[in-house]
């Protein structure tokens, strides 16, 4: 499966770029925190989660402004302009009515959507969300993490994983961790935090007139579950349900659970675990030295084979685990290798 990357605008000029996979009726996927549309397709468990709902959907994706793909924003005004990303992407894809799902910070701002656009959503999807920022931590919690991430975005993103995937390897760890400063510089890391906290929809939640499921893992350390049960009781008719587990990440945890409920709310089947695609040990052996930079004459180097069959190795590569670059077959090695 590939992704097909497309690009708009809005009114300010601020370019936004989005991805299309798959077939069928739309559903919107609003990313929660920073983001990176090209790595995230990269990285195994992130593309398996995608591929999930992909299948029987056209799923669409975008990166917010100053993060991943996107071009960058002088505007703090996070969630305005989150829904003026959304117009935009859903005007360029040319769908007037679609399913949403949004995730952690996506679920606040798809109900803002819903809310304001009731119209345009057939079915609402939820997951790790909170109705204001107060539920999510304390003040001074809040105030440590976000002076945290402005002084030492290095350190914070590796805190945050930690809290995000509590129970994640080693290798997932150190993989997120990158992921995350690769997606967005420290200011802008912190404006979208500082808008997680300071969001509030708590006057949204009863125009919502959308089928609405609502998920949240038990123990997910980032949000309590009590803000999805807020976020339940609010919503008309939305329906709860508890998975269990610690991660706040989607792709995080038991992510074929948490799949299949989601599948559920956008009244589709459930999916087979998939195995993702293999390569072979000299492919391997290919993508771990493109993963260190190297190009493909070091490469034939490195392997005594020639330019040629270097060049050939990575297309095979990249055609296998349909990918668009070398950045992207980089990732996916240091997200599959514990030792990447």
């Amino acid at each position: 499966m590939e992704q097909h990357l497309g690009q708009t605008a809005l009114e300010d000029g601020t370019q936004i770029r989005f991805a299309v996979t798959g077939r069928g009726p739309v559903v919107v996927h609003v990313p929660g925190w920073v983001s990176h549309l090209e790595l995230g397709w990269a990285l195994p468990v992130e593309r398996r989660f995608y591929e999930g709902l992909t299948d029987g959907r056209t799923l669409v994706r975008y990166d917010r402004p100053g993060c991943g793909l996107s071009g960058p924003t002088g505007r703090a005004d996070v969630v305005e302009q989150e829904m003026e990303v959304l117009q935009a992407v859903v005007a360029a894809v040319g769908v007037e009515r679609f399913d949403l799902v949004g995730a952690s910070f996506g679920a606040p701002l798809a109900v803002r959507w819903a809310a304001r656009h009731p119209e345009s959503v057939d079915r609402l999807v939820l997951y790790g969300g909170w109705v204001d920022g107060d539920g999510v931590a304390e003040p001074a919690v809040r105030e440590h993490v976000l002076g945290l991430v402005a002084q030492h975005w290095g350190l914070a993103s590796d805190v945050l994983t930690e809290i995000f995937a509590p129970e994640a390897d080693a290798g997932f760890r150190a993989m997120f961790s990158r992921y995350q400063r690769a997606s967005a510089s420290a200011e802008r890391a912190h404006q979208i935090l500082a808008a997680c906290y300071g969001v509030d929809v708590s006057q949204d939640l009863a125009r919502i007139s959308s089928p609405t499921t609502v998920l949240h893992r038990e123990y997910d350390r980032a949000v309590p579950l009590a803000e999805g049960r807020r976020l339940a009781a609010g919503i008309p008719g939305a329906t709860l349900r508890v998975l269990p587990g610690r991660a706040h990440v989607p792709f995080a945890g038991d992510t074929h659970a948490l799949l299949t409920a989601i599948r559920e709310g956008l009244g589709l089947p459930a999916l087979d675990p998939v195995e993702p695609p293999a390569l072979t040990p000299r492919q391997l052996e290919v993508a771990a030295l493109v993963a260190r930079g190297l190009s493909n004459r070091q490469i034939g180097e490195a392997l005594v084979i020639t330019e040629r069959s270097a060049e050939s190795h990575v297309e095979r590569i990249r055609a296998r685990l349909g990918f668009r670059s070398r950045a992207q077959v980089a990732a996916w090695y240091v997200g599959s290798t514990p030792s990447g």
